[in-house]
């Protein structure tokens, strides 16, 4: 009897006789592993990558150094095309946009040249600065405005886009940003939650929606006439100049259900925006103020 088949620790190779392929002798549970080689045109495959890869190092750039790279026999890196593509787009544009910077954003509506110009520009200046907030549309969401209609807290005019754009709105240090405050009702201790409920169901009434069947609404009117009127306007159609929302209109930044314009009116709203005006420069300032008024919600 052959001694190496009395050896546990030695397996017999043999034929698997479902498959006729040999075993490699690895046995795991019972389970014995075929010997089944790669295929030959797979291996060949392989084998020339491994040498074209050989060749790559030697005529590409391939082999990083402590500062750069080996340049290669041919010394070609896609990077120095792009560098010479970026510079070449850069000239191209500032060729085109030269009368940006120093026409107004009127004038440049107002020429098929530059406002074509503007919009292109003013859109990419869109999607990478103001669509995260605004929507890539301009549609807005909770919180942030629709620029796509005509309710506009400080006027959707060439000029007033571009000042909101420079400066923002409520931004510390900037004396010239966007500013206005509505008290927190409720917070303060000013109204009561009673009439906090009546204000809210007035501002509803304003907007033509429908009330609280047991709403005091004329509480609610005395109340806004009181606290509100001020800056919103008797009728409460706002006030552009002093940023005071239309509540005539029922389009708010934040609901004209009860329970928004309750937290509204309790602990009020100071949304904020970054002022652009030492970010972008002028003609790209120029160009997004172009672009937004021709969203849908110029004036």
């Amino acid at each position: 009897m052959d001694q190496h088949h009395d050896d546990p620790k030695v397996h017999v190779l043999h034929v698997d006789p479902v498959t006729g392929q040999a075993t490699t002798g690895h046995e795991w549970d019972g389970i014995q592993e075929l010997n089944t080689p790669l295929p030959r045109w797979w291996l060949g495959i392989f084998y020339a990558t491994i040498i074209w890869s050989f060749g790559y190092w030697v005529v590409y750039p391939a082999w990083p150094l402590l500062t750069d790279a080996t340049k290669g026999v041919f010394g070609y890196a896609t990077r120095s095309d792009i560098a010479v593509q970026m510079n070449e787009l850069k000239a191209q544009r500032a060729s085109l946009a030269a009368g940006m910077a120093e026409a107004t954003p009127e004038q440049i509506k107002a020429d098929p040249a530059l406002f074509q110009i503007a919009m292109a520009q003013g859109k990419a200046a869109f999607g990478d600065n103001c669509a995260a907030c605004h929507g890539v549309g301009g549609a807005g969401a909770k919180g942030y405005p629709n620029l796509n209609d005509d309710d506009w807290l400080w006027g959707g005019s060439l000029d007033a886009i571009r000042q909101t754009i420079l400066h923002g709105i409520r931004v510390a240090g900037n004396d010239e940003t966007r500013v206005s405050q509505m008290p927190a009702f409720g917070r303060d201790g000013t109204l009561k939650r009673e009439e906090i409920n009546a204000v809210a169901n007035h501002v509803r009434e304003l907007a033509g929606l429908s009330t609280e069947p047991k709403a005091n609404l004329a509480l609610g009117r005395k109340l806004f006439a009181d606290n509100c009127a001020a800056c919103h306007g008797e009728d409460g159609k706002g006030n552009k100049e002093m940023g005071a929302p239309n509540l005539t209109d029922a389009i708010t930044l934040y609901g004209m259900d009860m329970a928004s314009l309750t937290e509204t009116i309790t602990n009020s709203r100071n949304g904020v925006m970054p002022a652009w005006g030492g970010r972008l420069d002028e003609a790209t300032v120029k160009a997004l103020t172009v672009y937004v008024h021709s969203l849908g919600g110029g004036q």
